[in-house]
């Protein structure tokens, strides 16, 4: 099967990428991704080489190049990662979220239409439900209530991902995950963010009270579930994928403080951001229950080897603040051509 994977070299797709390539020996990964400043090919620094694997540098939003993509490689599948993602800059500038998040997937989804392509995975997030109080969970059947221009815009990809199945029987899932944690995640989220400050001595900015809670899966079995739907899902079908663990971020805080021999000092509380959702929480009933789809990953053993990993991979965070990992696909390039590899 050739599967066309867009964004692939950000966070989880590049997770997604070196995860199929182990666990499918028979798939061909085709990665499209624009390398926006959160793309970095370094990523996949172990596939590139791979004969099964190939890169294109493309726009989603550009229905030329996405077209001449999809009449080349004839994908059997493809799996939507690429989107603007941070909150805090949808609050910013809500523009290239609404461009690359709504626009992006409506070119993608005709250009699947138009090659005939068997299965189309939207990957979507959990924020497009809003905010929950101290109690409840979303289901795929709760009301979308985006409270952020990030989350608007993943709202409207997911409806429009849902009218193309009811108009076009263009047989789509869509997958909304929790927040994602580990390896090779850009140093403006989370987690990544304070073990990169406080691996520099720099104390760490808490929102508001930090009671907000978020649940927690690791990257790799996001990828197990993703893996799941595209293969086994209904078309037409929504699937949540949690990951059973929940934390307000002052508890994330203090256990980033603990894993990095630091201490309370080093938490500054700093004003709320506008439109944070106070809560969510995933009801995956669904997925476990159709899908057979289990985290396998302690959330505590995740997150210590989180941190093994970036305080391990020092020159890798390094690179992508001080900007350097963005002549990565440069270098790359140039050696493909000295190597005449096509």
């Amino acid at each position: 099967m050739k599967v066309l994977i867009t964004g692939g070299a950000g966070f989880i797709g590049s997770n997604f990428i070196r995860y199929a390539m182990r666990a499918h020996g028979e798939w061909m990964i085709v990665n499209v991704d624009k390398l926006t400043y959160a793309g970095n090919l370094a990523n996949l620094a172990e596939v590139a080489g791979n004969p099964r694997y190939r890169f294109h540098r493309a726009d989603i939003c550009d229905a030329e190049a996405v077209g001449r993509i999809f009449s080349e490689e004839l994908p059997d599948a493809v799996i939507n990662f690429a989107a603007e993602t941070h909150v805090d800059r949808s609050i910013d500038d809500p523009s290239m979220f609404l461009k690359t998040n709504i626009l992006g997937t409506q070119v993608l989804m005709e250009a699947a239409r138009k090659c005939g392509v068997a299965r189309f995975l939207q990957i979507s997030t959990d924020e497009v439900y809003g905010s929950l109080g101290a109690t409840g969970r979303f289901s795929e059947d709760s009301p979308l209530r985006p409270n952020s221009p990030y989350a608007a815009s993943k709202t409207a990809a997911d409806l429009l991902v849902r009218a193309y199945f009811k108009t076009y029987g263009l047989p789509t899932l869509v997958t909304r995950c929790s927040n994602n944690y580990g390896s090779y995640q850009f140093p403006e989220k989370i987690i990544p963010f304070f073990v990169t400050l406080l691996h520099e001595g720099k104390p760490v900015p808490v929102y508001g009270d930090g009671m907000n809670v978020r649940d927690w899966i690791h990257v790799d079995d996001h990828s197990r579930a993703v893996d799941a739907v595209l293969l086994r899902g209904r078309p037409g079908q929504v699937y949540n994928v949690g990951g059973g663990n929940e934390r307000t971020n002052i508890e994330i805080t203090k256990l980033l403080l603990g894993a990095m021999g630091k201490d309370e000092s080093h938490m500054r509380f700093v004003p709320d951001r506008p439109g944070h959702d106070r809560r969510y929480a995933i009801d995956d009933t669904k997925i476990r229950t159709e899908l057979d789809v289990v985290p396998q990953i302690p959330f505590k053993e995740g997150l210590d080897a989180t941190v093994r990993w970036y305080l391990e991979n020092e020159a890798w965070w390094r690179a992508v603040k001080s900007g350097e990992y963005q002549t990565f696909y440069d270098r790359w390039y140039k050696d493909r051509q000295n190597r005449d590899v096509p």
